[in-house]
């Protein structure tokens, strides 16, 4: 569950959206969305492509990292600012956007963290995202920031493979997702009881949101296997590559949120 829970608040959204288009060079960040794509209008990819292998996203194998997530998980869930606060570095936290560094070298972390993610207000959704960071086990290296581990961590995968691919169908990076295991299974119709026509290996897929299923059909993502034919696969079997991240560090022996890669909120 731990993964699957902060990719289902990522992958609500395909339907209206497209995913965050990421630069092919590996351990880059978008510097900011792409324009969402109107689905209405998508096209219809249907024709076969060759497979982009990948490996899965690196888990932080620390006993400590792992108490430290509980300890985020429970803050955010209860939405304690005073415990969240204590979780995070008390000197140089860092929001990594468009332009730099957009975080306000005056204020505590906490207060940093709160913008960045939109944690104020009494329903403040960014609370259920914090939640999420606090469930994923993965981690990578932060290119930037020595010391630093950014989650969720993307893939592994060749960048010109990848770029021959996108040439190849006519498409873009952000039209491309990847199943978080192996042997996830595609069915013939959005449909749990379906038949399974076939199981998707550790590869890319393209994925085709249809605007014109039905409301119940929701909870399952279109896409195009590599063979050029539909199918569908429980959304959040599905992830994107170029998730904002929020990145930790060890502070001895526990670990303290450092700080924030990508757009955040739309707060400042």
């Amino acid at each position: 569950m731990g993964r699957r829970l902060f990719l289902q608040m990522v992958a609500a959204t395909l339907l209206a959206t497209t995913f965050i288009a990421p630069t092919l060079a590996q351990g880059q960040k978008p510097s900011a969305a792409p324009p969402a794509m109107d689905q209405t209008q998508a096209p219809e990819p249907t024709k076969p492509y060759k497979q982009v292998a990948l490996t899965a996203p690196a888990t932080v194998s620390d006993p400590s990292f792992a108490a430290f997530r509980g300890k985020l998980g429970e803050a955010a869930k209860r939405k304690d600012r005073g415990a969240l606060a204590k979780l995070i570095v008390s000197k140089g936290f860092f929001w990594d956007r468009e332009g730099g560094n957009a975080a306000d070298k005056r204020k505590a972390g906490i207060d940093n963290l709160a913008i960045t993610m939109g944690l104020e207000g009494k329903d403040a959704a960014g609370w259920d995202m914090l939640a999420g960071y606090g469930e994923d086990p993965t981690g990578s290296p932060s290119p930037d920031h020595p010391g630093a581990t950014c989650a969720p961590a993307d893939p592994g995968f060749d960048g010109k493979a990848m770029q021959a691919m996108l040439e190849a169908t006519g498409s873009d990076i952000a039209e491309w997702g990847y199943p978080v295991s192996d042997g996830i299974e595609v069915r013939g119709r959005p449909d749990a009881k379906a038949p399974v026509t076939q199981k998707l290996g550790l590869y890319f897929v393209r994925v085709a949101p249809d605007a014109t299923a039905e409301p119940a059909a929701g909870s399952f993502l279109r896409i195009v296997t590599p063979a050029g034919k539909y199918g569908y696969v429980a959304i959040d079997d599905i992830a994107p590559i170029g998730n904002d991240q929020l990145c930790y560090v060890k502070d001895g022996a526990d670990w303290k949120i450092a700080g924030y890669v990508g757009i955040g909120s739309d707060q400042k």
